[in-house]
Protein backbone atom coordinates (compact mmCIF):
# COMPACT_ATOMS: atom_id res chain seq x y z
CA UNK A 1 0.00 0.00 0.00
CA UNK A 2 1.30 3.44 -0.92
CA UNK A 3 1.54 5.53 2.23
CA UNK A 4 1.40 9.34 2.18
CA UNK A 5 3.56 9.23 5.32
CA UNK A 6 6.54 8.02 3.31
CA UNK A 7 6.40 10.96 0.93
CA UNK A 8 5.88 13.34 3.83
CA UNK A 9 8.92 11.96 5.61
CA UNK A 10 11.17 12.22 2.57
CA UNK A 11 10.02 15.67 1.53
CA UNK A 12 10.07 16.76 5.18
CA UNK A 13 13.85 16.26 5.26
CA UNK A 14 13.85 13.12 7.40
CA UNK A 15 16.48 10.52 6.60
CA UNK A 16 14.97 7.21 5.51
CA UNK A 17 17.12 4.14 5.97
CA UNK A 18 16.30 1.21 3.72
CA UNK A 19 17.92 -2.13 3.04
CA UNK A 20 17.68 -4.17 -0.14
CA UNK A 21 15.65 -7.37 -0.42
CA UNK A 22 15.59 -10.07 -3.05
CA UNK A 23 12.46 -11.94 -1.95
CA UNK A 24 9.69 -11.92 0.62
CA UNK A 25 11.78 -13.60 3.35
CA UNK A 26 14.64 -11.12 3.14
CA UNK A 27 12.09 -8.29 3.15
CA UNK A 28 10.63 -9.56 6.39
CA UNK A 29 14.09 -9.74 7.96
CA UNK A 30 14.67 -6.13 6.96
CA UNK A 31 11.38 -5.05 8.48
CA UNK A 32 12.08 -6.97 11.68
CA UNK A 33 15.50 -5.33 11.91
CA UNK A 34 13.82 -1.95 12.18
CA UNK A 35 14.60 -0.35 8.82
CA UNK A 36 12.31 2.43 7.66
CA UNK A 37 11.77 0.92 4.21
CA UNK A 38 12.75 -2.03 2.05
CA UNK A 39 14.17 -1.75 -1.45
CA UNK A 40 13.93 -4.57 -3.93
CA UNK A 41 17.43 -4.95 -5.32
CA UNK A 42 17.98 -5.58 -9.01
CA UNK A 43 21.30 -7.22 -8.14
CA UNK A 44 19.61 -9.45 -5.59
CA UNK A 45 16.61 -10.35 -7.72
CA UNK A 46 18.77 -11.27 -10.70
CA UNK A 47 21.05 -13.40 -8.56
CA UNK A 48 18.37 -15.18 -6.55
CA UNK A 49 15.84 -15.54 -9.37
CA UNK A 50 18.19 -16.37 -12.26
CA UNK A 51 21.61 -17.00 -10.73
CA UNK A 52 23.01 -14.35 -13.08
CA UNK A 53 24.64 -10.92 -12.74
CA UNK A 54 22.62 -7.71 -12.61
CA UNK A 55 22.33 -7.09 -16.34
CA UNK A 56 18.57 -6.66 -16.82
CA UNK A 57 18.27 -10.31 -17.83
CA UNK A 58 14.96 -10.78 -16.04
CA UNK A 59 11.81 -9.33 -17.58
CA UNK A 60 9.57 -6.63 -16.21
CA UNK A 61 6.95 -9.22 -15.24
CA UNK A 62 9.52 -11.40 -13.46
CA UNK A 63 10.72 -8.44 -11.42
CA UNK A 64 7.13 -7.43 -10.76
CA UNK A 65 6.31 -10.89 -9.38
CA UNK A 66 9.09 -10.59 -6.80
CA UNK A 67 8.11 -7.04 -5.86
CA UNK A 68 4.45 -7.97 -5.49
CA UNK A 69 5.38 -10.78 -3.09
CA UNK A 70 7.58 -8.42 -1.09
CA UNK A 71 4.89 -5.74 -0.86
CA UNK A 72 2.34 -8.29 0.35
CA UNK A 73 4.31 -9.38 3.42
CA UNK A 74 5.68 -6.14 4.89
CA UNK A 75 4.08 -3.13 6.50
CA UNK A 76 6.83 -0.66 5.64
CA UNK A 77 7.24 1.24 2.37
CA UNK A 78 8.67 -0.70 -0.57
CA UNK A 79 11.03 0.97 -3.05
CA UNK A 80 11.29 -0.91 -6.33
CA UNK A 81 14.28 -0.97 -8.67
CA UNK A 82 12.77 -0.89 -12.17
CA UNK A 83 16.10 -0.69 -14.00
CA UNK A 84 15.72 1.25 -17.28
CA UNK A 85 11.94 0.92 -17.31
CA UNK A 86 12.13 -1.99 -19.77
CA UNK A 87 11.88 -0.08 -23.00
CA UNK A 88 10.97 3.32 -24.38
CA UNK A 89 8.69 5.91 -22.69
CA UNK A 90 5.57 3.94 -23.60
CA UNK A 91 6.99 0.85 -21.90
CA UNK A 92 8.00 2.99 -18.93
CA UNK A 93 4.40 4.12 -18.50
CA UNK A 94 3.14 0.57 -18.27
CA UNK A 95 6.00 -0.42 -15.97
CA UNK A 96 5.25 2.40 -13.54
CA UNK A 97 1.54 1.60 -13.45
CA UNK A 98 2.16 -2.10 -12.84
CA UNK A 99 4.54 -1.46 -9.95
CA UNK A 100 2.27 1.21 -8.53
CA UNK A 101 -0.58 -1.29 -8.59
CA UNK A 102 1.67 -3.74 -6.72
CA UNK A 103 1.78 -1.24 -3.87
CA UNK A 104 5.28 0.25 -4.02
CA UNK A 105 5.90 3.67 -2.51
CA UNK A 106 8.69 4.58 -4.92
CA UNK A 107 10.41 3.37 -8.08
CA UNK A 108 14.00 3.87 -9.18
CA UNK A 109 14.58 4.34 -12.91
CA UNK A 110 18.04 4.80 -14.39
CA UNK A 111 19.50 6.37 -17.52
CA UNK A 112 21.68 3.50 -18.69
CA UNK A 113 21.56 1.98 -22.15
CA UNK A 114 19.38 -1.16 -22.13
CA UNK A 115 20.09 -3.81 -21.17
CA UNK A 116 21.78 -2.17 -18.21
CA UNK A 117 24.73 -3.46 -16.19
CA UNK A 118 25.40 -3.06 -12.50
CA UNK A 119 28.12 -0.37 -12.25
CA UNK A 120 29.70 -2.03 -9.21
CA UNK A 121 30.35 -5.17 -11.26
CA UNK A 122 31.98 -3.63 -14.33
CA UNK A 123 34.53 -0.97 -15.16
CA UNK A 124 32.11 1.34 -16.92
CA UNK A 125 28.58 1.65 -18.25
CA UNK A 126 26.93 3.55 -21.10
CA UNK A 127 24.09 6.03 -20.67
CA UNK A 128 21.39 7.15 -23.05
CA UNK A 129 21.27 10.75 -24.32
CA UNK A 130 19.93 13.23 -21.77
CA UNK A 131 16.85 14.14 -23.83
CA UNK A 132 15.87 10.49 -24.14
CA UNK A 133 16.26 10.02 -20.40
CA UNK A 134 14.15 13.12 -19.75
CA UNK A 135 11.35 11.71 -21.88
CA UNK A 136 11.34 8.51 -19.82
CA UNK A 137 11.14 10.44 -16.55
CA UNK A 138 8.31 12.54 -17.98
CA UNK A 139 6.49 9.35 -18.99
CA UNK A 140 6.95 7.88 -15.52
CA UNK A 141 5.59 11.02 -13.86
CA UNK A 142 2.62 11.15 -16.20
CA UNK A 143 1.79 7.48 -15.70
CA UNK A 144 1.53 7.38 -11.94
CA UNK A 145 -2.00 7.65 -10.62
CA UNK A 146 -1.13 8.25 -6.96
CA UNK A 147 0.89 11.43 -6.35
CA UNK A 148 2.26 9.89 -3.15
CA UNK A 149 4.30 7.37 -5.12
CA UNK A 150 7.78 8.82 -5.58
CA UNK A 151 9.93 8.68 -8.68
CA UNK A 152 13.64 8.30 -8.00
CA UNK A 153 15.69 9.19 -11.07
CA UNK A 154 19.12 7.60 -11.09
CA UNK A 155 21.94 8.83 -13.27
CA UNK A 156 24.86 6.54 -13.99
CA UNK A 157 27.23 9.22 -15.28
CA UNK A 158 30.46 9.49 -13.30
CA UNK A 159 31.28 13.13 -14.03
CA UNK A 160 29.99 15.27 -11.18
CA UNK A 161 29.07 18.29 -13.28
CA UNK A 162 27.19 16.18 -15.80
CA UNK A 163 25.42 14.30 -13.03
CA UNK A 164 24.19 17.57 -11.53
CA UNK A 165 23.07 18.81 -14.96
CA UNK A 166 21.13 15.61 -15.57
CA UNK A 167 19.71 15.68 -12.05
CA UNK A 168 18.32 19.17 -12.57
CA UNK A 169 16.73 18.11 -15.86
CA UNK A 170 15.21 14.98 -14.30
CA UNK A 171 13.67 17.03 -11.48
CA UNK A 172 12.15 19.38 -14.03
CA UNK A 173 10.77 16.32 -15.84
CA UNK A 174 9.00 15.15 -12.69
CA UNK A 175 11.50 13.23 -10.52
CA UNK A 176 11.02 13.59 -6.76
CA UNK A 177 14.45 12.29 -5.72
CA UNK A 178 17.79 12.02 -7.51
CA UNK A 179 20.20 9.12 -7.12
CA UNK A 180 23.82 9.44 -8.28
CA UNK A 181 25.81 6.22 -8.48
CA UNK A 182 28.49 5.67 -5.86
CA UNK A 183 31.32 6.13 -8.36
CA UNK A 184 30.23 9.68 -9.22
CA UNK A 185 31.38 11.52 -6.09
CA UNK A 186 34.10 10.75 -3.56
CA UNK A 187 33.45 13.47 -1.00
CA UNK A 188 30.70 15.16 0.97
CA UNK A 189 31.33 18.38 -0.95
CA UNK A 190 30.30 16.72 -4.20
CA UNK A 191 27.09 15.48 -2.64
CA UNK A 192 26.36 18.92 -1.20
CA UNK A 193 26.77 20.42 -4.66
CA UNK A 194 24.34 17.93 -6.16
CA UNK A 195 21.79 18.38 -3.38
CA UNK A 196 21.94 22.14 -3.74
CA UNK A 197 21.90 22.05 -7.54
CA UNK A 198 18.98 19.65 -7.87
CA UNK A 199 16.93 21.07 -5.01
CA UNK A 200 15.44 17.71 -4.02
CA UNK A 201 16.44 14.90 -1.65
CA UNK A 202 19.20 12.51 -2.70
CA UNK A 203 19.08 8.73 -2.61
CA UNK A 204 22.45 7.06 -2.10
CA UNK A 205 23.74 3.54 -1.90
CA UNK A 206 26.24 3.06 0.91
CA UNK A 207 29.37 2.01 -0.96
CA UNK A 208 33.07 2.77 -0.91
CA UNK A 209 34.01 5.79 1.20
CA UNK A 210 30.46 6.16 2.49
CA UNK A 211 30.78 2.81 4.25
CA UNK A 212 33.47 4.34 6.45
CA UNK A 213 31.07 6.90 7.91
CA UNK A 214 28.93 6.19 10.93
CA UNK A 215 25.21 6.42 10.37
CA UNK A 216 24.78 9.28 12.84
CA UNK A 217 27.46 11.27 11.00
CA UNK A 218 25.60 10.83 7.74
CA UNK A 219 22.32 11.97 9.25
CA UNK A 220 23.75 15.24 10.59
CA UNK A 221 25.27 16.33 7.27
CA UNK A 222 23.40 19.46 6.27
CA UNK A 223 23.51 22.11 3.61
CA UNK A 224 21.96 25.54 3.60
CA UNK A 225 19.46 26.01 0.79
CA UNK A 226 16.25 27.89 0.32
CA UNK A 227 16.66 29.65 3.64
CA UNK A 228 16.58 26.49 5.73
CA UNK A 229 18.65 23.52 6.65
CA UNK A 230 18.00 20.30 4.75
CA UNK A 231 19.35 16.79 5.15
CA UNK A 232 21.64 16.14 2.23
CA UNK A 233 20.92 12.44 2.36
CA UNK A 234 17.21 11.85 2.73
CA UNK A 235 17.15 8.24 1.71
CA UNK A 236 19.81 5.60 1.99
CA UNK A 237 20.08 2.09 0.71
CA UNK A 238 22.46 -0.11 2.64
CA UNK A 239 24.10 -1.73 -0.36
CA UNK A 240 25.69 -4.51 1.62
CA UNK A 241 22.22 -5.52 2.71
CA UNK A 242 20.85 -5.48 -0.82
CA UNK A 243 23.65 -7.81 -1.91
CA UNK A 244 22.46 -10.64 0.32
CA UNK A 245 21.29 -12.30 -2.82
CA UNK A 246 20.88 -15.97 -2.18
CA UNK A 247 21.21 -16.51 1.57
CA UNK A 248 19.51 -19.78 2.47
CA UNK A 249 17.70 -20.75 5.68
CA UNK A 250 20.97 -21.52 7.45
CA UNK A 251 22.19 -17.96 6.93
CA UNK A 252 18.84 -16.30 7.58
CA UNK A 253 19.31 -15.95 11.35
CA UNK A 254 22.84 -14.60 10.98
CA UNK A 255 21.71 -12.16 8.32
CA UNK A 256 18.79 -11.02 10.45
CA UNK A 257 21.06 -10.42 13.43
CA UNK A 258 23.50 -8.40 11.36
CA UNK A 259 20.71 -6.30 9.89
CA UNK A 260 19.59 -5.47 13.41
CA UNK A 261 23.17 -4.57 14.32
CA UNK A 262 23.55 -2.19 11.37
CA UNK A 263 20.22 -0.47 11.97
CA UNK A 264 20.50 -0.14 15.75
CA UNK A 265 24.16 0.84 16.04
CA UNK A 266 24.50 2.99 12.94
CA UNK A 267 27.97 1.54 12.46
CA UNK A 268 28.31 0.97 8.74
CA UNK A 269 31.47 -1.06 9.27
CA UNK A 270 29.09 -3.93 10.03
CA UNK A 271 28.19 -4.02 6.34
CA UNK A 272 31.44 -5.89 5.67
CA UNK A 273 30.26 -8.62 8.02
CA UNK A 274 26.95 -8.87 6.19
CA UNK A 275 28.77 -9.37 2.91
CA UNK A 276 30.79 -12.21 4.42
CA UNK A 277 27.61 -14.10 5.32
CA UNK A 278 26.95 -14.89 1.68
CA UNK A 279 30.29 -14.03 0.05
CA UNK A 280 30.39 -17.26 -1.96
CA UNK A 281 26.88 -16.65 -3.25
CA UNK A 282 27.66 -13.16 -4.49
CA UNK A 283 30.89 -14.27 -6.14
CA UNK A 284 29.14 -16.71 -8.45
CA UNK A 285 27.00 -14.00 -10.00
CA UNK A 286 29.60 -11.30 -10.66
CA UNK A 287 31.30 -10.55 -13.95
CA UNK A 288 34.50 -12.48 -14.59
CA UNK A 289 36.29 -11.42 -17.77
CA UNK A 290 37.55 -14.47 -19.60
CA UNK A 291 34.84 -16.66 -18.13
CA UNK A 292 31.91 -15.33 -20.10
CA UNK A 293 28.58 -17.09 -19.95
CA UNK A 294 26.84 -17.70 -23.31
CA UNK A 295 24.71 -14.56 -22.92
CA UNK A 296 27.85 -12.51 -22.27
CA UNK A 297 29.45 -13.81 -25.44
CA UNK A 298 26.31 -12.93 -27.37
CA UNK A 299 26.24 -9.45 -25.88
CA UNK A 300 29.88 -8.89 -26.83
CA UNK A 301 28.99 -9.82 -30.41
CA UNK A 302 25.71 -8.01 -30.83
CA UNK A 303 25.70 -5.22 -28.22
CA UNK A 304 29.47 -4.69 -28.01
CA UNK A 305 29.58 -4.54 -24.24
CA UNK A 306 32.83 -4.04 -22.38
CA UNK A 307 33.10 -6.64 -19.65
CA UNK A 308 36.00 -5.07 -17.81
Amino acid sequence: MISPDFKARVTGQKTVWSAGAYDALSARLIEQAGFDAVMTSGFGVSASFLGQPDAELYTMSENLAVVRNVASVVNIPVIADIDTGYGNPINVMRTVREFEAAGVSAVIIEDQVAPKRCPICVGGVEVIPKEEAISKIEAAAAARRNPNMLIIARTDVVDGAEAIERGKAYVKAGADIIQPISKCFNSIDGLRAMRKGCGVPLSLQVLGWLEELAGNRIEVIHIVGGGSKSDILNQFTADACQRQVVAGPVEATALGNLLVQVRSSGELSSLAEIRSVVRKSTEVVTYEPGKAEPWEAASARFVKWRLA
